[in-house]
């Protein structure tokens, strides 16, 4: 069964982990029925200070701007199974955690634990205070996987995409994905 994704992309610093995710996903376009994106203002700027201007257009997925909520995954009718946050800032997460659904991102995280699908944040930020700490353990009792952005090196990484999709492919498993990726305890080579 093909896959209904959403990806959301916050201000967070780590826009190398939002576009290493969409590069990845359209190798895929054989397990995917939709991608909808949608981006933060603050996720925009970041992308432009650590990639380059944005530029989304090679990417065959559907754009949704940050307060259209007649986007279909701002339902649980449009069954979207998985939602990737990513990276996740902690501002994102605080909303999250408390049911803020002031923006198509914040809604459509609150429609994918309601439903009781899989939500994955990619956090970034280091270090930690104890509200981050408890808004990641609301998050996770209510059924979102915390997958710090946070790179193995057991694989032997060779350059930084290298090292990013360690941790992006690790998502893409969380979220159901077959794909080819360094397995611990598999001949790798």
């Amino acid at each position: 069964m093909k896959k209904k994704i959403v990806v959301a992309i916050t201000g967070s610093s780590g826009s190398i982990y939002a576009k290493t995710l969409l590069d990845t996903l359209t190798t895929l376009s054989d397990q995917i029925e939709a991608v909808g994106v949608v981006l933060s203002d603050n996720a925009r700027l970041n992308w432009e200070l650590e990639i380059g201007k944005p530029d989304f257009s090679p990417y065959p997925f559907q754009f949704y701007e940050k307060n259209d909520f007649f986007a279909p995954f701002a339902s649980g009718s449009a069954r979207y199974e998985t939602m990737v946050v990513c990276p996740c800032s902690m501002g994102v997460l605080a909303r999250i955690a408390t049911g803020i659904s002031n923006d198509l991102i914040t809604r459509a995280a609150d429609v994918i634990l309601k439903e009781r699908r899989r939500l994955v944040l990619i956090t970034r930020d280091t270090p930690l205070s104890l509200i981050h700490i408890n808004n990641m353990k609301t998050v996770t009792e209510a059924g979102g996987i915390i997958c710090p952005a946070s790179p193995s090196f057991y694989s032997r990484p060779e350059d930084l995409t290298a090292i990013v999709r360690t941790v992006t492919d690790r998502v893409l498993d969380l979220a159901g994905f077959e794909l080819k990726s360094y397995r611990w305890g598999e001949d790798n080579g």
